[in-house]
């Protein structure tokens, strides 16, 4: 799954905010709120690493979750601070410096922009971020290599792989629950499996 090409997935985001927005808020993503959801305590502190649209994020707060909300594209921070009604950090995912702070990071189809030599040092953030026991849920679509589409890098992945790079990195590092699903909204080819992880610390 391999096609080369130029990409500048940020500037995509930029430039396409508003359509994106609109395409991606009316996706159900029912199943895999519940199951990311029951291994929160209540009033748990979520990062939505990579908010888009900030669907995933309204649905939080609306359940009564603290939530904290960023995204690398200025665009996007701007239309989803506004849908939220709460301020949304601009912030590449390398820039992540927080420690211990979260119960949960919610990265819905956003890590899978990270060029895959570049994806342990982002999960290393990641795990670093979390209080011991916090989970990470995030998603990717199914298969092996990469690819550019739209102007976008898209980092494939299977289960096997991912349980490869969680015990290179943590041996501690469980999946706790995996799960396929088709896509929630018209944007993606209807053939796109997406893999569903959920990793606790």
């Amino acid at each position: 799954m391999i096609k080369e090409g130029k990409h500048d997935t940020l500037e995509y985001y930029n430039k396409n905010a508003k359509a994106y927005c609109e395409q991606t808020l009316v996706g159900n993503l029912q199943e895999n709120y519940d199951r990311f959801l029951k291994h929160l305590p209540a009033n748990a502190y979520i990062l939505d690493f990579g908010c888009g649209s900030g669907r995933d994020s309204k649905y939080f707060i609306d359940k009564g979750y603290k939530v904290k909300a960023i995204d690398g594209s200025e665009e996007m921070c701007k239309l989803a601070s506004k849908y939220i009604n709460q301020d949304v950090s601009c912030m590449k995912f390398e820039e992540l410096k927080d420690v211990n702070t979260y119960d949960a990071i919610w990265a819905c189809a956003s890590i899978l922009h990270i060029e895959k030599e570049n994806l342990s040092s982002v999960l290393i953030k990641m795990i670093n971020a979390l209080k011991a026991g916090g989970i990470i849920y995030t998603s990717f679509k199914l298969g092996t290599g990469y690819e550019i589409k739209e102007g976008k890098y898209y980092n494939y992945l299977t289960k096997d792989e991912m349980i490869q790079i969680l015990n290179q990195l943590d041996k501690k590092l469980k999946l706790i629950d995996y799960f396929e699903t088709l896509p929630s909204t018209k944007r993606t080819a209807k053939n796109t499996v997406w893999g569903n992880f959920i990793i606790k610390k």
